[in-house]
């Protein structure tokens, strides 16, 4: 159960940049970690001293904002005597389902957001091991990039989402990268395509309806890729089930498209819900709490990794 959690967004600071700057996430952090602390002990009606222990997301991920959620925690953990639990950032996205609902083991995860696109076989809490991960760009990374490409702004995943109901998602052949090639996934290649695509059509894109043919020409193309490739490791995996979690959970073709695939291969498919498919408190905390309750904690020369590595499975 979530008691109170509260978000600080620094979507407008970085869309001046067209993408997220390392040195300044970690400052607006610092700036906001604080404040946003007691914001949310005060609407849970709790305090430090109430709590059983400090969880904190330790990897993967930018490492001058890790180190800042670390310090904080590890400050914390100090000064009041608390336990400190480290997170794995893809697990808890995995686990941000339990939060609305609990899904039997064992289920296929992918996690699909602006810095992972991961595939993962799930037998039980924090039991995972990787099936699949982007040989180069993220989905979400491709849905930013072509966005900033395109001129249409940052974050791209929710403007693209936007404006590709308005178009065609047939009317560009762009291509599928690594489909039907096991169940890694690689984004670079489609992103170039675009690209080209650009170049020998830019006059045709001052249309609004044209420009709308492509953006969802080119998200049905990630949509498509990620679909079949979860689709088919939970079919060659004997998986009954798929959770979808990350950013990209909250596109509405890939919500829709994964759900048709789905009960058509008689699977089930699990979404968390929008608040929680973004990078969240919660379900850090719900990590912590599990692998606190089994006796696991750090102690505080814990540190930082930009990677993690999970045990593989092959198709």
């Amino acid at each position: 159960m979530v008691v109170a959690q509260a978000l600080s967004s620094q979507v407008d600071i970085h869309a001046l940049f067209g993408g997220v700057v390392p040195e300044l996430a970690a400052r607006k952090h610092l700036e906001a970690l604080y404040p946003l602390t007691l914001k949310v002990l005060e609407e849970g009606e709790t305090s430090l001293g109430d709590l059983d222990c400090i969880g904190v997301t330790v990897k993967p991920g930018l490492v001058p904002s890790l180190l800042v959620g670390l310090s904080f925690a590890k400050a914390v953990a100090f000064g009041k005597g608390l336990p400190l639990v480290g997170v794995d950032h893809l697990e808890a996205h995995v686990f941000s389902i339990f939060l609305k609902e609990e899904v039997a083991f064992p289920f296929v995860g992918l996690v699909v957001s602006g810095g992972h696109t991961s595939l993962f076989f799930v037998e039980g809490y924090g039991d995972m091991a990787l099936v699949g991960q982007t040989r180069d760009d993220a989905a979400g990374e491709a849905f930013d990039k072509v966005a900033k490409l395109l001129g249409l702004g940052y974050p791209g995943g929710p403007v693209i989402d936007r404006m590709a109901r308005k178009g065609d998602p047939e009317a560009v052949e762009f291509p599928r990268p690594m489909l039907g090639k096991g169940w890694d996934f690689s984004f670079s290649g489609l992103k170039t395509a675009v690209v080209q695509y650009v170049r020998e059509h830019g006059e045709d894109l001052k249309d609004s309806r044209h420009l709308a043919h492509v953006v969802a020409s080119f998200q049905q193309a990630v949509v498509d890729v990620l679909v079949d490739k979860t689709v088919d490791a939970a079919r060659c995996l004997e998986v009954p089930r798929i959770v979808v979690a990350g950013g990209v959970a909250a596109n509405s073709a890939l919500r829709r498209t994964m759900e048709e695939r789905a009960k058509g291969e008689g699977m089930e498919v699990f979404f968390p819900p929008l608040s929680l498919c973004m990078d969240n408190a919660a379900m850090v905390a719900f990590v912590a709490s599990y692998r606190f309750a089994r006796g696991e904690s750090h102690s505080l020369d814990l540190d930082v990794s930009s990677r993690v590595s999970y045990p593989r499975i092959e198709p």
